[in-house]
């Protein structure tokens, strides 16, 4: 049943338009009123659209409205990455239409008769005329059309939803054969792809440029690296998930096997909101908490250093009180370390 969708595409926009909207692959607005749940924006951004409200930031992405006002900010923010294989879903089921809206949606498409009339027919049959009546209309206000939704990032597996369009009553749960159906937990897992945490250009001393075997300080503002937390909710269902990203970890890459890291393992334990300790007149002597001493010279070029947080991420819901664990996330970045051989002068 899942071919209207694609032969709809074609006929109302082209392909091109179809990988544009935002969240939903099958997030063509309807003729006369759009989706439930409120439509995506279009910009160039490709983000969904938005809006502020005080304090609090929301977007919506079709169904799913995400808060994002106690999320991460910054021009060097970032997306967590999954320390293991896992990652949120690609595609998900949540409510959609109205049965005027779906009636908009697809009565135009079979008039073209862009998917054949034998297809055309078991449609009709199916929503209009047989297994429903005129959309389930006599149902209006007492449930909803569930449909599609997609990552905007089309990651492996976004076309795995491919469940036609079907009816969900109010306070019933979707069938039981729908996977991804729209939960606290799913809606968990969408916010955790929405999660950003603060880029990772540690601070170093001697800054920018190092000798080789003289101790390097590293450390990061631990003002920035505090919890942050998207809340992702469909008002439509009245069920919410927050997920929470902590900061756990730094781990220290020198970019070159001639070097020793601090500790030896390279990773910086995070305690008491500190990365790191900055290095103070006075130290000069002391071993560094975290940082690295580079073996030889880097030349004429440079080492490329690479930082990489580790975030422990946990969600509570509706109906979930206690905290659940979902993969750890990293983020992380490279900066230029140039280091130089100590010059002598013999005299």
């Amino acid at each position: 049943m899942r071919r209207r969708r694609f032969a709809s595409v074609v006929l109302i926009s082209g392909l091109a338009c179809f990988v544009s909207s935002p969240f939903a692959v099958a997030d063509q607005t309807p003729p006369g009123g759009g989706g439930i749940g409120g439509g995506s924006d279009p910009g160039s951004s490709g983000n969904p659209s938005g809006n502020v409200d005080g304090a609090t930031i929301s977007a919506s992405a079709s169904g799913v409205v995400f808060d994002r006002s106690k999320n991460g900010s910054g021009a060097s923010v970032g997306a967590v990455s999954s320390t293991g294989t896992w990652t949120p879903p690609a595609c998900w089921y949540a409510p959609k239409y109205t049965p005027a809206q779906l009636k908009a949606y697809l009565e135009p498409i079979w008039a073209a008769g862009s998917t054949g009339d034998a297809w055309d027919a078991q449609q009709r049959q199916h929503y209009a005329d047989g297994d429903y009546k005129d959309f389930n209309k006599e149902k209006t206000d007492k449930g909803y059309w569930w449909d599609s939704f997609v990552n905007e990032d089309f990651p492996p597996g976004w076309d795995s939803c491919d469940e036609p369009i079907f009816w969900v009553d109010k306070g019933d749960p979707p069938p039981a054969r729908i996977k991804n159906a729209v939960t606290p937990e799913i809606l968990a897992q969408l916010a955790y792809a929405e999660i950003r945490v603060p880029g990772t250009n540690v601070t170093l001393a001697p800054e920018g440029t190092t000798k080789v075997n003289l101790p390097t300080w590293a450390w990061l503002d631990g003002a920035e690296f505090k919890p942050v937390s998207v809340t992702a909710s469909v008002p439509l269902l009245g069920i919410q998930a927050t997920t929470t990203a902590e900061p756990v970890s730094l781990k220290i890459e020198a970019g070159t096997p001639d070097a020793t890291t601090y500790p030896a393992s390279g990773v910086c334990e995070i305690a008491g909101g500190h990365i790191g300790e900055a290095y103070a007149k006075g130290k000069a002597k002391q071993t560094p908490p975290c940082g690295v001493k580079y073996l030889r010279s880097s030349g004429d070029g440079s080492f490329k250093l690479r930082a990489t947080i580790t975030w422990k991420i946990h969600w509570t819901g509706t109906g979930v009180a206690a905290a659940q664990d979902l993969p750890d996330g990293t983020f992380g970045a490279e900066q230029d370390v140039v280091v130089q051989e100590i010059q002598s002068v013999n005299r």
